[in-house]
């Protein structure tokens, strides 16, 4: 049974996707130990390929390895539709890479939202009415699968607010990335101790 797998998507792949990996790594580390990995793939991806094979940005990795995060061994890649095909959840930075996702592969418009709005309605998710949380993969994918489908329910037909999208923080300096850190960590963690009870 294969990991639950998150695919992050921003524009180069060397600013807000990595640390949205990477910091997403960290928080299912945090709960789970170095088994982590087994259980959920914490992968990106951007919409253009300028920065191919790319490691992070500097003030992008070093805000990772501030937050007990790896900068360790990250190449950035270009989106492309098979990475789409194998992600059970897709969190986009902007609305703009939103669109670009599902013009890409319409029948993942349920399970891609902006990183900011899915943050935003996780806490309305019913906890009690989600399958068991235990650290064994096909139980993390069915509770994943499971809040996955309540925050698309939860989005119904309103789209994501422009304050749900994360700013572009490259070529700015080191207060701008530790904001957009701190919101990134906003929608990983409470996904992590969700995902991972």
């Amino acid at each position: 049974m294969t990991a639950f797998t998150v695919l992050h998507v921003c524009m180069g792949n060397i600013c807000r996707s990595p640390m949205a990996e990477r910091l997403l790594a960290r928080a299912v580390r945090d709960r789970t130990g170095e088994q982590g990995d087994q259980l959920v793939h914490s992968v990106s991806a951007g919409t253009g390929g300028w920065h191919e094979g790319e490691e992070m940005n500097p003030p992008a990795a070093r805000q990772v390895k501030a937050r007990g995060g790896s900068d360790t061994g990250f190449e950035a890649r270009k989106l492309r539709g098979d990475f789409i095909d194998e992600a059970d959840l897709i969190l986009t930075a902007t609305a703009d890479q939103y669109d670009y996702v599902v013009a890409l592969r319409p029948d993942a418009a349920a399970r891609t939202f902006v990183t900011g709005e899915f943050g935003r309605l996780l806490g309305a998710v019913d906890a009690s009415a989600l399958p068991p949380g235990e650290p064994k993969p096909e139980a993390v994918r069915a509770r994943g699968a499971a809040i996955v489908a309540a925050v698309h329910v939860l989005r119904g037909d309103d789209g994501p607010r422009p304050s749900d999208d994360l700013d572009d923080p490259w070529g700015r300096g080191d207060q701008t990335f530790q904001r957009v850190g701190d919101e990134i960590e906003d929608t990983t963690v409470p996904f992590a101790k969700l995902l991972l009870p």
